[in-house]
């Protein structure tokens, strides 16, 4: 006879959904960084290393590497089942693969997990010289610093050029990092669903989620990995404001409207089937990612702006001497084309601004494989 367990009894996901040592590898291999990693706004992180996955062969003349960049909840999973080790199917993994629009048969496709995050990369969640977790004192990052880790996981697997770099959202801010910051290393350029500089609405929607984060209990300051439960109401909360950004008004209306979930009735504190929706949504990201490199990541896509130092948005740009196509998502309301079209218009010689028809908003990226697999063929002709 099988037994009911009741609601209250449903295990606590734990502290951190964070991959940690011990927990199976999967497809993951290791770079690892011997010297420190000096740090934009000062100072070094000691110990760096990056998870990351490749596909395919190198070729003997190393000319056929494409870098393929995550976006903020992303990893190194980008294309392939999922297992042990591995929460989620692959991300792209549509675009990646024999015969595919990344074609595995001809390409070398190298996918890293991002300095800060949490899937084996170092992170808020991963351990000290000392064996205790860096929690709260981990240093701020930009998203250059972690372009520079990047460049060190090239050197070692030995690309001298991406044949082409690929990213959306914040995956598509470090593809932009790499071609003006390394323009020598960098043949090929697609942005897709991203901007020059984060814009006040999208720090301001942002912010919205950090002080979801940082205004729970257990965050402890960062500190939380070992000393309880974890922060997950406010990063529950977090994932919730952000992804209504992250789908499109008109999808919202025509998937849910206004009808309530089953049974419940929303008069009597029921809930809308699109309140289950994002409940559903967080409590997945609650099981797989951690709230401090959620906190660490959103902070240095806040800080994006391609051209901090370099003279401005428009000098910075022109730095880039890639072959470029920069599309857009016609329905998102998070990254609007107006912004890749700013991106375009900059670029010498850049293809677009392309448009992605869909109705899933800034996801878009994600989910037209077909059409982002059209684009990326134009490029790896």
């Amino acid at each position: 006879m099988s037994t009911v367990v009741p609601p209250s009894a449903t295990p606590l996901p734990p502290a951190s959904g964070a991959w940690r040592e011990g927990d199976p590898a999967g497809r993951r291999r290791w770079y690892v960084r011997e010297a420190p990693l000096s740090l934009e706004a000062g100072g070094e992180l000691p110990g760096v290393r990056l998870a990351f996955e490749t596909w395919g062969t190198l070729a003997p003349d190393r000319s056929n590497a494409v870098l393929v960049l995550h976006a903020l909840t992303g990893d190194s999973h980008a294309a392939g089942a999922a297992g042990p080790g591995h929460p989620t199917p692959g991300w792209w993994d549509g675009l990646i693969g024999p015969g595919r629009a990344v074609d595995t048969d001809r390409h070398f496709v190298v996918a890293p997990n991002v300095l800060g995050g949490c899937q084996g990369s170092t992170g808020p969640s991963s351990l000290r010289a000392d064996g205790r977790r860096w929690g709260g004192a981990f240093p701020h990052l930009t998203l250059r610093d972690q372009v520079a880790a990047e460049v060190g996981l090239a050197d070692e697997l030995g690309v001298e050029r991406w044949a082409l770099v690929v990213g959306g959202s914040m995956g598509g801010m470090r593809a932009l990092e790499w071609a003006v910051a390394r323009p020598e290393r960098t043949e090929a350029l697609l942005l897709l669903a991203t901007t020059a500089a984060a814009s006040a609405e999208q720090i301001a929607w942002t912010s919205l989620q950090l002080h979801a984060i940082r205004a729970d209990p257990e965050w402890r300051g960062g500190d939380y990995h070992d000393a309880g439960p974890g922060p997950h109401a406010g990063l529950s909360l977090a994932r919730r404001l952000a992804h209504v950004t992250y789908r499109s008004e008109a999808e919202l209306a025509a998937r849910f409207g206004r009808a309530a979930q089953g049974a419940e009735d929303p008069r009597r504190g029921g809930r809308y089937q699109v309140e289950s929706y994002l409940d559903h949504q967080a409590a997945k990201l609650v099981r797989r990612f951690d709230a401090g490199s959620y906190v660490t990541l959103s902070t240095a896509m806040n800080g994006h702006d391609v051209g901090r130092g370099r003279g401005g948005v428009r000098a910075a740009l022109r730095r880039v001497t890639a072959r470029t196509l920069v599309a857009g998502i016609d329905s998102d309301r998070l990254y609007p084309p107006a912004q890749q079209a700013e991106l375009a218009a900059g670029i010498p010689g850049a293809d677009g601004p392309r448009v992605v028809g869909s109705p899933y908003g800034h996801d878009g990226f994600l989910i037209e494989v077909e059409q982002v697999g059209t684009l990326v063929e134009e490029l790896l002709r």
